[in-house]
């Protein structure tokens, strides 16, 4: 379900974000405001990474290969920072480019005001649609979870990201008609360049949020304490398991958990009897957490830390 909700989210920002683009473009044309070139490019770019998410989720779906035995579900990590390093870049620079070149070189006016108004309050109402279905699907999966949390402790990196950009768009649409409305109203184009300035700086700060997160999960993240501690307690209901030496956890994509960790057997067990705790095991790892599809357990003999050696007496 979180695969589907994050590829229907994609689907309804893309719809929305190209039919927005030619909108602000041709809003643009006519108004020559900043402010709107800034959302026109902005707004391309947001497509070109939903397009980028969508080619990153088939990608990884993949099959291993001798050369990538773990498959290649970090292709979905992968594409998301590329999307973040393409807002920052493309969005968030050339919106500060035209912003501080519009504020140094303010134009006479903005031209046919009208067609900015009625394409940003169209833009504002179809970012809205597309927000929340973003905002429906992430709820499918978030559980008790703050957004913050959601955000920064999903493994499946489409539903974040497209919940901040549409987020960012959003804001940034209402900043463009702030700018727009002021210019027009105090007929003072360095308003207009506030706007796209204000815009730029909006989506550098989600590209680095989404930089910061998607890099982590490339780098690989484990489960986290709680998820490890249960691991390790369903692990030690298993009669041939004496108790969990260490446990080691890693997502090798959003979907597929790998387990790794050293367990004791008791001394007198024969292979035959840790064979059987070890599937034991494996089979209760995996109905308390279906992600785990790649669990290695190692059988050892557990021996107690070495006592600190005694100070000597004097």
């Amino acid at each position: 379900m979180a695969a589907d909700g994050g590829t229907k989210a994609i689907v309804a920002a893309l719809a929305a974000n190209l039919g927005i683009a030619v909108s602000k473009f041709v809003a643009y044309v006519f108004t020559s405001s900043s402010s709107m070139l800034a959302e026109s490019i902005h707004s391309l770019a947001d497509s070109g990474n939903q397009a980028l998410l969508l080619v990153g989720k088939k990608r990884s779906e993949r099959g291993r290969t001798p050369e990538h035995p773990f498959g290649f579900g970090r292709e979905r990590y992968f594409y998301s920072f590329i999307v973040a390093l393409v807002l920052f870049t493309v969005g968030s620079m050339f919106s500060l480019y035209e912003g501080i070149h519009k504020i140094q070189h303010p134009e006479d006016k903005i031209t046919s005001p009208a067609w900015a108004f009625g394409v940003l309050s169209v833009a504002i109402v179809l970012e809205c649609f597309s927000f929340r279905t973003a905002i429906v699907e992430s709820n499918r999966i978030r559980g008790e979870q703050s957004w913050m949390q959601f955000i920064r402790k999903a493994k499946s990196p489409e539903l974040p990201v497209v919940l901040l950009e549409d987020l960012g768009a959003l804001v940034g649409l209402i900043l463009a008609l702030v700018g727009v409305t002021l210019a027009v109203v105090t007929g003072d184009t360095v308003w207009d360049g506030i706007g796209t300035v204000s815009i730029g700086v909006l989506l550098g700060l989600i590209a680095v949020v989404l930089a910061f997160e998607t890099k982590s999960l490339l780098l690989g993240e484990g489960a986290g304490p709680e998820v490890e501690k249960g691991i390790a307690d369903a692990v030690e209901t298993v009669p041939e398991v004496d108790r969990v030496i260490h446990l080691r956890t890693q997502y090798i994509g959003p979907d597929e958990l790998l387990v790794a960790a050293k367990i004791a057997v008791h001394h007198d067990d024969t292979a035959a009897e840790i064979a059987k705790g070890i599937d034991a095991a494996e089979a209760k790892i995996r109905a308390m957490l279906p992600v785990a599809k790649l669990i290695y357990l190692e059988p050892d003999l557990y021996r107690e830390p070495a006592a600190e050696d005694a100070p000597a007496e004097s």
